[in-house]
């Protein structure tokens, strides 16, 4: 892209001051015990692991350790694969060797104590008998109780279920014996990947440069090497989530101009979800980020503007800064021309030496190709708007059914008749929106008077009057664009009639 587990017959120390003899059992080699292993990652913290290894199989019944496993694995979710052979049960042992998960194994048993003399360095041994290990460790020497503290602690063996590893423990059924592939899959938390993007927005030439990032996560507690990894960009459902749960009903808010594309990417796809393949095997590491490159795109137009959203009834003592806005394309025709997984848009600008410097940053969701994006980088130090609430008064009856004809309606539906039964008030609300503009060039702005959609007003509003013809762009939000000269100010009125 371009620049912009333990040998059983020998002793084993433990750090922290803990050290064993003479362990006992099968462990796994130190050597990563894991086969050809392919992860794919799903954006919900989530992952499919599938892992083959070449084992030797005896017929018949046999019990086989598979060291290595994600430390996150959800062990429900464990398929084996093997030729002639079937499960017959399967354990997974995350009790994981640790010098306090020692200690707990340890209480009730005898242990030997390795006291150093501070002038002469020699070690004296004793034996002692671990009471309890409750925030620090009681031991009882001869007909003395002691709290450790500094002493090396010898034990005698490994408690049998105490893993140096994640291990799943398999018992397999085979109809004959020989060496065979065995596929391991399953799916395990704590793997994760974002999309994070640099733009380059040259203002005077209306273009834009873009490369997209990949950062992948593990923090399974695991590591696994030259791998072949997959991310899909997606949230399948899990069987854990909220059924009730119909989503945020009030997402965050965004500039107008976001509308979502209809062309198909040149993407592989999984079901309903983009495929993003890393092209190499490669490995993930525990507790490690890595990113990899998969966009790289020039010359893409893209426009800056202003927007400024009011609340209802929003006034202030003070102007405030408008909304500095990006807009641009994902088409294959004059755009991107790529799916945008969901991620973080990081936009420079050069300055007058040329250097790019950073000028603000937003999220993007899921992005089908052949949108229209607008992000919000940030709030103008020059285009303000003073909105100002110049006086809310009641209106009676005949007042309110002289502005019918200006009654906001929603596409679509019947208008709704108005019986009017007695002489009930009506309130009219008139706003005032003063816009400036300290730049060198005119600008345009979107002004927005949001907070119309409320249960109060009966979904009835009406805009009797307006300085500058207005378009409803939804029940809850009514938008000016309002031309405003360099150097120069506008002034902006509006009524709204509703019923309380």
């Amino acid at each position: 892209m371009r620049s912009f587990g333990w040998n059983g017959a020998a002793a084993l120390a433990v750090t922290a001051g803990l050290a064993v003899s003479g362990a006992s059992g099968a462990q796994a080699d130190e050597a990563n015990a894991q086969g050809d292993v392919a992860i794919t990652i799903y954006n919900n913290d989530l992952a499919l692991i599938q892992d083959t290894r070449q084992l030797s199989l005896p017929a018949g019944r046999s019990k086989q350790d598979f060291p290595d496993v994600s430390a996150a694995i959800r062990p429900e979710t464990v398929s084996i694969q093997a030729e002639g052979a079937g499960v017959v049960e399967q354990n997974f042992d995350y009790d994981l060797l640790s010098p306090d998960k020692l200690m707990d194994k340890a209480v009730g048993q005898k242990v030997t104590l390795v006291r150093t003399n501070p002038g002469t360095g020699a070690e004296t041994s004793e034996q002692a008998e671990v009471l309890a290990n409750n925030n620090g460790t009681i031991v009882r020497v001869g007909n003395g109780i002691e709290i450790l503290g500094g002493q090396r602690v010898v034990f005698p063996s490994l408690p049998p279920n105490l893993r140096a590893r994640p291990t799943l423990s398999v018992t397999l059924d085979s109809s004959r014996a020989g060496r065979r592939p065995v596929t391991l899959s399953y799916l395990s938390r704590a793997f994760g990947w974002k999309a994070d993007y640099v733009a380059l927005f040259d203002e005077k030439a209306g273009k834009l440069d873009m490369q997209g990032w990949i950062t992948l996560t593990n923090s399974s507690g695991t590591g696994f090497g030259n791998a072949r990894v997959l991310l899909v960009a997606g949230t399948p459902a899990g069987s854990d989530e909220d059924e009730d749960d119909d989503g945020d009903r009030y997402p965050p808010r965004r500039p107008s101009g976001n509308r979502a594309g209809t062309e198909s990417a040149p993407r592989e796809r999984l079901g309903d979800y983009y495929v993003y393949p890393i092209a190499a095997r490669t490995t993930v590491a525990n507790a490690q980020q890595k990113q990899v490159g998969f966009l790289d795109t020039a010359g893409v137009p893209a426009t800056k503007g202003y927007t400024f959203r009011n609340a209802w009834s929003g006034q202030s003592d003070n102007p405030q800064s408008a909304d500095t806005v990006l807009r641009f394309s994902t088409a294959r025709a004059a755009g991107l021309g790529d799916a945008l997984p969901q991620g973080t848009v990081r936009v420079y600008m050069r300055d007058a030496q040329g250097q790019p410097q950073f000028i603000g940053e937003n999220t993007i969701p899921h992005t089908p190709m052949g949108s229209t994006l607008a992000i919000k980088t940030g709030e103008a130090f020059d285009v303000k708007v003073k909105p100002t609430l110049v006086r809310r008064e009641r209106i009676q009856s005949d007042e309110w059914e002289r502005s019918a004809r200006y009654r906001v309606t929603v596409s679509g539906k019947p208008p709704t008749l108005v019986q009017v039964e007695s002489s009930p008030t009506y309130w009219r609300t008139t706003m005032s929106y003063t816009l400036t503009n300290a730049r060198a060039e005119p600008v345009t702005v979107e002004l927005v008077q949001a907070g119309l959609d409320r249960s109060w007003s009966g979904w009835d509003v009406r805009v009797p009057s307006e300085s500058q013809a207005g378009q409803q762009r939804s029940q809850d939000e009514r938008v000016w664009m309002v031309p405003v000269p360099a150097g120069g100010e506008v002034t902006l009125t509006a009524q709204f009639d509703t019923r309380y």
